[in-house]
C-alpha cells in the first residue's frame, strides 16, 4: 500500500504532467476499478505515524479572539463571481505601519476588486478597493481611505510602508496585475500619487510582492518587485480536451510564461532607476510572489531571497559593489516546488536567521536551517520534517507566514495562513478553503501545532492569503490581520500573550534610512540572546510590523540591547533596560 506522502506526490504528479500536456490543470475522474486519488485531510497508513506530534502538557494558554467588528475593521476582498483568471485568485495583502507618527500602527489593506470582466467604477461602488485604517489608539480604527488618498481600485496585490526620501513620514508603494502605484506621505495625514514622477510607472506586469531595502549601502531605500506570470486571458472550456477539467488551465500558472522582476535603486532625488538585469537579481525564469531582503551570511550587505511558484526559488548574494551572485544551487535553496510565503527568524537562538518557505498541497513547507556556523560557509538545510512543519503541511496550500513570539517566551513561534487555488467541484465559481495554523515553538524538539487550542478562529475554513502581524493595541503581545479571498478580513486580538515579560524596539537612523531598514537588533538576558533585522520577513504580499519585538519569559529587566546600524555597520549600545515598555532607540551622532 503506498504510503500517504507516496499518494499525494503521485496525484500531484498527475496533474502536473497533465496539465503540461493540455497547457492547462487536469483531473481525471477515476473509473470504478481505479483506486481513487488521496484527498485531503484522509489518513491513510505510512510515514503519517511516524511523524505524528502529539501536543505537550505545558503548551501556552492563549487565544486569539477575532475583534474585526469591533476594531471597525470593515473590509471585504473581491466582489463578484470569479471567472477562473489566475489574477483574481492570488491576491491579496495587508502592511502595518504608522504613518502618522502617533505611535500607534495603522493598516494599510489591499484588495482585488472582482473578476477581471469587473471595471474600477464597478469596484468602487460595490467596495472593493483598497483601505487605510488609522489607529485611534484606543483598540478602535477609523477608516481614512477617503481623506488619505491612497484607494487604489483594481486587481491589487501588494504593499509596503517605506520612508523612499528620508523625510521621517511612511511612503506606500502598491503592487498589482497590471501597474505599480507609489504613494508619498506628505505628513499631514495625505498621500500624493507619484508613480510617474518617481520613474516607476510604464511598467506593465503581473507585480506581486514588494520589499524596501538599502541593497548598495548609500543610506537611501530601494525597492524589489517580484514579477508573477506573463498573463493572457483564456477561454476555459470545460470540454475542449475531451476531458473532465476540474481546474481549467486560466488558473494555471504553468499554462504561462514567466515575468521578469524589478529592482529599483533609488538616486536620492525621489526618482528610481531600474536596474534588476544589471544587478543580476532579474530572475527572468521565476515565477515570483515573494522576496525578502535579509543578510543571511552577516557581512553587512543585504541580500535577496526570492520566492518562486512552480520554478527554483532564487537566492542572491550581495557582492557590495551594486551586483549579486546567485548562489541558490551551492546554498541548497533552489528547490523545485511551489513557493508563496516567506518566514525569516532565528528560531533556536543560535544568532543567524532562518527560511520557511509555505509551498502548494502535497509538496510540505520547507525550514531551512543556516548552518552557515556548522559549515563554515553559507549552506542550509531543509528540516521541516525534522522539527514538525513539513508533514502536517501536506494537506495544505500555504500563503502568508512569518515568525513571531506570541506568547513572549523569548522563542520565535510561526504563523501560517492556508487557503486552496482548487475550486469547488460542484461549485466552481468558489476556491476550497482551508484552516490556518499556528506553531508553537518549543525549543530544542522543534514546533507543535496550537491552532486547535488557540481560538475558535482556528476552528474556521478561509481561503486565506496574505496576513501580517503588529501590536496594534500596544499591550505587549502581538496581534493578527488575515486578508481572506472573498470575504471578510480578520483581525485577531492576542489574549494571554503579555502574561510573560516583553521588550519592544523601534528604531531611527539618521545616517542610513530612517527607518533602519537592514539594522540588526540584539537583546541579552543572562545567557539567553536574541536576533531579529528589521524588515526582513515578507510574508506574502504583505508587511508586518517593524517594530522589533523580544519575549523575555520571567524576566524584569533586559541586560543589553545592542543596535548595528544599516550602511554603516556602527553599533549603538543599551544596558539595565527595564522590560514591558517600547523604547525608541535614535541613532547617537557621536557613533
Amino acid at each position: 500500500m503506498l504510503s500517504r506522502r507516496q499518494r499525494k506526490l503521485f496525484m500531484a504528479t498527475g496533474i502536473v504532467l497533465v496539465g503540461t500536456l493540455s497547457g492547462g490543470l487536469v483531473v481525471w475522474r477515476m473509473t470504478e476499478t481505479e483506486e481513487a486519488p488521496y484527498r485531503p485531510g484522509e489518513r491513510v497508513e505510512g510515514v503519517e505515524a511516524r511523524l505524528v506530534r502529539t501536543l505537550p502538557a505545558d503548551y501556552p494558554r492563549i487565544t486569539f479572539v477575532e475583534v474585526t467588528h469591533l476594531a471597525g475593521i470593515d473590509f471585504r476582498h473581491f466582489s463578484g463571481q470569479r471567472t477562473s483568471q489566475i489574477p483574481e485568485d492570488m491576491g491579496s495583502g495587508a502592511a502595518w505601519g504608522d504613518y502618522d507618527r502617533d505611535g500607534w500602527e495603522d493598516l494599510y489593506v489591499v484588495n482585488t476588486i472582482g473578476p477581471l470582466t469587473m471595471t474600477r467604477d464597478e469596484g468602487r461602488k460595490a467596495g472593493t478597493c483598497n483601505r487605510l485604517f488609522r489607529n485611534n489608539g484606543d483598540g478602535t480604527f477609523t477608516d481614512v481611505t477617503k481623506t488619505a488618498r491612497v484607494g487604489f481600485c483594481g486587481w491589487g496585490m501588494g504593499a509596503t510602508w517605506g520612508d523612499y526620501d528620508n523625510d521621517g513620514w511612511p511612503d506606500l508603494i502598491v503592487t498589482a496585475f497590471g501597474e505599480l502605484v507609489l504613494y508619498h506621505n506628505n505628513g499631514d495625514g495625505t498621500f500624493t500619487e507619484v508613480t510617474q514622477r518617481a520613474g516607476l510607472s510604464g511598467f506593465e506586469g503581473f507585480w506581486t510582492g514588494a520589499s524596501w531595502g538599502d541593497y548598495d549601502n548609500d543610506g537611501d531605500l530601494d525597492l524589489y518587485i517580484t514579477g508573477y506570470v506573463r498573463y493572457v486571458p483564456m477561454e476555459n472550456d470545460p470540454t475542449a480536451l475531451g476531458f473532465d477539467i476540474e481546474n481549467p488551465p486560466g488558473i494555471n500558472p504553468s499554462s504561462f510564461e514567466p515575468e521578469r522582476n524589478l529592482l529599483f535603486r533609488n538616486n536620492g532625488d525621489g526618482t528610481f532607476t531600474e536596474v534588476a538585469s544589471r544587478a543580476g537579481v532579474a530572475n527572468p525564469m521565476g515565477k515570483s510572489l515573494s522576496a525578502a531582503w535579509v543578510d543571511l551570511d552577516q557581512d553587512g550587505w543585504l541580500d535577496l531571497y526570492v520566492a518562486n511558484d512552480v520554478s527554483d526559488n532564487a537566492f542572491f548574494r550581495n557582492r557590495g559593489d551594486g551586483t549579486f551572485e546567485d548562489l541558490s544551487y551551492p546554498a541548497l535553496v533552489a528547490d523545485y516546488r511551489s513557493s508563496m510565503g516567506i518566514a525569516v527568524g532565528d528560531w533556536d537562538g543560535d544568532g543567524d536567521l532562518e527560511l520557511f518557505l509555505t509551498h502548494w498541497v502535497a509538496q510540505e513547507n520547507a525550514f531551512y536551517t543556516n548552518l552557515i556556523r556548522e559549515e563554515g560557509k553559507l549552506l542550509f538545510r531543509d528540516e521541516a520534517d525534522r522539527y514538525g512543519l513539513g508533514q502536517i503541511s501536506l494537506d495544505y496550500v500555504g500563503w502568508g507566514t512569518f515568525f513571531f513570539d506570541y506568547n513572549n517566551d523569548g522563542r520565535p513561534d510561526l504563523f501560517v495562513t492556508n487557503g486552496s487555488t482548487l475550486q469547488q467541484r460542484d461549485r466552481p465559481q468558489l476556491l476550497v478553503p482551508q484552516k490556518d495554523l499556528l506553531f508553537w515553538n518549543r525549543g530544542a524538539d522543534g514546533f507543535y501545532d496550537v491552532s486547535a487550542v488557540s481560538g475558535s478562529y482556528f476552528d474556521s475554513l478561509f481561503v486565506g492569503r496574505g496576513a501580517a502581524f503588529a501590536d496594534y493595541d500596544r499591550d505587549g503581545d502581538l496581534d493578527l490581520f488575515v486578508v481572506n479571498h472573498g470575504t471578510r478580513g480578520v483581525l485577531l486580538r492576542n489574549e494571554g500573550g503579555s502574561q510573560q515579560s516583553w521588550l519592544q524596539v523601534a528604531l531611527e537612523s539618521r545616517s542610513c534610512n530612517r527607518m533602519a531598514l537592514g539594522a540588526w537588533v540584539r537583546v541579552v538576558v543572562g545567557n539567553s540572546a536574541q536576533v531579529q533585522q528589521i524588515g526582513a520577513q515578507s510574508s506574502y504580499l504583505s508587511q508586518n510590523s517593524y517594530v522589533a519585538h523580544f519575549g523575555l519569559g520571567e524576566a524584569a529587566v533586559v541586560d543589553t540591547v545592542e543596535v548595528i546600524w544599516p550602511c554603516n555597520g556602527k553599533r549603538q549600545r543599551l544596558e539595565h533596560v527595564p522590560a514591558r515598555q517600547r523604547i525608541l532607540i535614535v541613532e547617537s551622532p557621536a557613533l
